[in-house]
């Protein structure tokens, strides 16, 4: 491979002589048990190598493929949330090309009759603008395997050869990389949510090539592009497509010439490499699969994959923020897995009051809790119906907030309810006069010092007396009531 030179421009305004001009294509990995033709398992990220393989998907002599039908139902379900026709006919068809990792020398894939056609996904952008990224080509195929450089040797490995794949191509409708960084969270998000594929880019679910060219600002005309392969992860993309970007700037205001060229992106050195000129779609020499029939679709069936669509994310985050006057801050973090989403909206029908305090709790205590004991939503212990009754019970001033904070770790770890815990353990707020009263008075007899270092101007005691009473009291003193009765006392009131 070739180093590409991507040396940095200090001419000012050059980036915006030009504007980007970006497609990108993603080959998403489908979660289905058994691979695409065959019922060799599916997911083999943590197997040793060539130990999920058999003679259909190693490519041996007189085999056929049969397909498996739960690919063509999660593609078709994607192809329904894309917005695209899912076409009652479609066709396989092999892509000839040779590569180690390609045991039969081709690759069964769709091509001019795929399963889905058209489609967009809209995109909001954090600068408040939806750009619409329009699908040129959505079709199920089956996945290579992969190559592995060690000593100087290359190692094959077959694993994945033959897992179902939607690759998703778009039109060239991005226009920086921080837009192609945001369609592939959008992406992912959509992908989880459906449940068509885990979408993890650092396990091989979710990969993408990124198309890139470059023209004046105002022309509509498309010139040479450049593909950039092996990007592993949002940010890569990111990295990637930006310095892809300078470098066409660099070279046209240069004077030179774009290449096609297909280039490599070296993660660890974060910079790209010249791999071999693109391919055309004519290079590939397709025509239709003789092993395999159409794939027949009746309107029923279809009918069915496009209502058993569940609301979408981007269409629930709409509705978070219309009826519940969510921020988008908030309606962002609460779709941002289906789970949680769900986890809100069940906790908001059980505490029918605020949907802002309940998203605050979930936000700030639950996301935490998730994050530590690395379970989604709906695996807690701690159900929507446990957090809306410590919530009440802090609106009803039973507990205080630090205390209904502890609760929901003992409902995870004990699973018994709030109400229960608050009467066994003893930790209903102390909010009676009198016994706050007495813990103050006992405080500031036996501290009389402080008592008289405060009263000579030293107010920043304050805060150490309020904390002594919480622990006295084990953090249940009422702290609204704790802060007037205190501050009469050491007023000598």
């Amino acid at each position: 491979m070739t180093k590409i030179n991507t040396r940095q421009s200090n001419e000012d305004g050059l980036m915006a002589e030009f504007e980007a001009v970006i497609g990108l294509e993603t080959h998403i990995q489908l979660n289905t048990v058994t691979k695409i033709f065959c019922s060799c398992k599916a997911d083999s990220w943590e197997d040793p190598p060539n130990m999920n393989i058999c003679p259909v998907c190693a490519g041996l002599p007189g085999v056929l493929p049969v397909l498996n039908e739960a690919a063509v139902s999660k593609g078709a379900r994607l192809a329904a949330a894309m917005h695209a026709e899912i076409r009652l006919i479609s066709y396989f068809d092999r892509k000839n090309y040779f590569y180690p990792d390609l045991p039969k020398g081709f690759q069964i894939s769709q091509f001019d009759q795929a399963l889905g056609d058209g489609g967009y996904l809209d995109v909001p952008m954090p600068e408040g603008y939806v750009r619409r990224v329009n699908i040129t080509k959505l079709h199920l195929e089956e996945d290579a395997g992969k190559t592995k450089y060690d000593g100087g040797r290359r190692y094959v490995d077959f694993n994945r050869c033959g897992v179902p794949l939607v690759e998703m191509v778009t039109e060239p409708d991005l226009r920086s990389a921080d837009e192609a960084a945001q369609y592939l969270i959008r992406l992912r998000q959509l992908l989880r949510w459906l449940g068509v594929s885990e979408a993890d880019m650092e396990k091989g679910h979710l990969r993408c090539d990124a198309n890139v060219s470059i023209r004046p600002v105002g022309s509509s005309h498309l010139n040479t592009k450049t593909e950039i392969k092996n990007v592993n992860s949002i940010e890569a993309v990111r990295a990637a497509v930006n310095m892809e970007i300078e470098r066409q700037c660099v070279l046209v205001q240069a004077g030179d010439r774009v290449e096609s060229w297909t280039l490599d992106w070296d993660d660890d050195r974060q910079r790209l490499n010249k791999m071999r000129f693109k391919e055309t779609e004519a290079d590939y020499r397709y025509f239709r699969e003789p092993d395999l029939p159409p794939l027949l679709l009746t309107e029923a069936w279809r009918d069915a994959v496009i209502q058993d669509l569940p609301e979408l994310p981007l269409e629930r985050r709409a509705r978070f923020m219309a009826d519940f006057q969510l921020p988008e801050y908030d309606a962002d973090i609460l779709t941002a897995d289906r789970p949680i989403s769900e986890y809100f909206e069940s906790t908001l029908t059980a505490y029918d009051g605020d949907p802002k305090v309940v998203s605050n709790w979930i936000m700030n205590e639950v996301l935490r809790m998730q994050n530590d004991l690395g379970l989604s939503a709906d695996a807690l212990t701690l159900t929507p119906e446990h957090l809306a009754e410590v919530i009440k019970l802090v609106d009803a001033g039973t507990v205080n907030a630090a205390t209904g904070k502890g609760l929901l770790i003992k409902v995870q770890e004990s699973g018994k309810t709030p109400e229960a815990i608050v009467a066994a353990e003893g930790l209903a707020q102390v909010s009676d006069d009198s016994a706050l009263w007495a813990v103050i008075a006992d405080l500031m007899d036996v501290h009389s010092e402080e008592v008289a270092n405060y009263r000579d101007g030293k107010e920043s005691l304050f805060g150490w007396f309020m904390g002594q009473v919480m622990r006295q009291t084990r953090g249940q003193a009422d702290p609204v009531k704790t802060r007037a009765l205190l501050e009469q006392a050491l007023k000598g009131e």
